[in-house]
């Protein structure tokens, strides 16, 4: 996958699991995630947490130049 498409990949994770955050506290939901309270509240608002977190270490994983770093480490 490229860095492109994993840097979108992961701000679209980040904003609809912030987003799908911040509606649940005011109660509403987005209709392609209502499954995830099914089992329970507690359960869904890890996974939105999990949402976040993800998307933010794809994009940080993506940017990151490894060669970069390689070098300054030698």
């Amino acid at each position: 996958m490229s860095k492109t498409a994993t840097t979108i990949i992961g701000f679209l994770l980040f904003i609809i699991g912030g987003l799908a955050l911040v509606l649940s506290l005011i109660g509403v939901q987005l209709s392609y995630l209502t499954w995830i309270d099914k089992p329970s509240l507690l359960l869904g608002f890890v996974i939105r947490l999990l949402m976040i977190l993800g998307g933010i270490v794809m994009v940080v994983l993506a940017r990151t130049d490894w060669r970069e770093d390689e070098e300054l480490m030698e």
